[in-house]
């Protein structure tokens, strides 16, 4: 005789999944976790400088992704009416709850390196 699945069971792992693919496409990519960081530890930071900060993006692509962050409430942008115009970016505080994750990320960066560094040698 077989036995009935619960139903919450499929229930709890579809919202399991369905968080993971969330956080995934909002952090998807090259940059964002990147820029993340980088606001997360700078802290209020000019466009020109994120970009010297964040190696190898380019201007268009690091717009793009600010605008992402910004829609999803992670980063603000402010814009001061100078000449030329100044643009500021600033992690929330919704964003700054990103903070342990990242610190996890650095962490297991770190001891990544040195694992595969050591081994080249």
């Amino acid at each position: 005789m077989r036995q009935k699945i619960k139903a919450s069971i499929p229930m709890e792992c579809s919202k399991i999944f369905m968080a993971i693919k969330d956080s995934m496409e909002l952090l998807s990519g090259k940059w964002k976790i990147q820029i993340l960081g980088v606001l997360m530890y700078k802290g209020t930071i000019r466009f020109m400088d994120l970009l010297r900060e964040v190696d190898g993006i380019g201007a268009k692509m690091l717009s793009k992704e600010l605008q992402e962050l910004e829609i999803n409430e992670l980063v603000t942008r402010t814009v001061f009416n100078t000449k030329p115009i100044t643009v500021e970016y600033e992690i929330t505080e919704y964003g700054k709850s990103m903070g342990p994750m990242i610190n996890e990320i650095i962490q297991w960066g770190i001891e990544h390196r040195k694992r595969v560094f050591r081994k080249s040698k």
